[in-house]
């Protein structure tokens, strides 16, 4: 049976799992393993996900609690930071690219118009993201939406109907263009890699959070058969830093396919 929970508070739920997401997804640190994995942060996030799990605006039925629960089977800091790098980490083409530009076998072209949309986003609300981090990174996207939610939470503790309104059409736009379109590819390509890891538990977690907030938005997720972008025109992209970098190289290589 499912329960109501107030608008505030499932809002403040929510903000807390993208932001656990946004913490599992950058380099692993002391904090991840204090926040993410130690039993009693694990379990408060535990908790958490269980008023998700329970809430009305859970069309369909979701574990997420277990999901959590299963990120306490990574015991040591070192072992995590050796998975994160294995996976994902500073290589040209690491196992599971991370960043969603990357997902999609669409025109290399739109490349750029999909930096910039994700630049355009952070922009609106005032948000910077810094020089040495990629727009379209799983854990900046998460922590984006983690903002959202939060702004959200604050628009309905105020009674503004205009923030409110502007923030869950943003975050409806987010999803169904950006994060929602691409996790379940992702996660199934991180599932294939990490199948009984921490990260493939984190993942598991996404999916099942994404298919959440996907339904209670009513915008579609997306297919986990979506494939890998080509790779040939972007060698120097994935050694660079800022979204406003990658955009630049990602023009100039579309001008080169055009002129040949």
């Amino acid at each position: 049976m499912k329960n109501k929970i107030d608008e505030t508070d499932l809002a403040l739920c929510r903000s807390a799992i993208y932001e656990a997401l946004a913490l599992g997804f950058r380099p692993p640190t002391s904090e991840t393993f204090e926040r993410l994995i130690a039993t009693e942060q694990n379990s408060a996030l535990m908790q958490i996900a269980a008023m998700l799990d329970a809430s009305e605006s859970n069309g369909k039925s979701t574990n997420m609690a277990s999901r959590v629960r299963q990120l306490r089977q990574c015991a040591e800091l070192e072992a995590l930071e050796k998975s994160y790098r294995d996976l994902f980490g500073f290589t040209a083409h690491p196992k599971v690219p991370p960043y969603e530009t990357e997902y999609g076998e669409e025109a290399l072209f739109q490349q750029p118009q999909e930096l910039g949309d994700l630049a355009g986003f952070y922009n609106a609300f005032g948000l910077r993201v810094k020089a040495s981090e990629r727009v379209d990174h799983m854990s900046c996207e998460c922590e984006f939406l983690s903002f959202l939610a939060r702004k959200e939470a604050y628009a309905l503790e105020q009674n503004d109907a205009d923030m409110l309104e502007e923030t869950r059409k943003a975050q409806r736009f987010f999803l169904k263009d950006h994060w929602g379109r691409f996790i379940p590819a992702f996660v199934k390509m991180l599932k294939r890699e990490d199948a009984e890891g921490f990260y493939g538990g984190l993942g598991d977690l996404c999916h099942e959070f994404a298919r959440f907030e996907c339904t209670r938005s009513n915008v579609p997720l997306g297919s986990e058969l979506m494939r890998l972008r080509p790779t040939e025109w972007m060698e120097e992209a994935f050694t660079c830093g800022s979204g406003e970098e990658l955009i630049q190289i990602s023009r100039k290589a579309a001008a080169t396919m055009t002129a040949n």
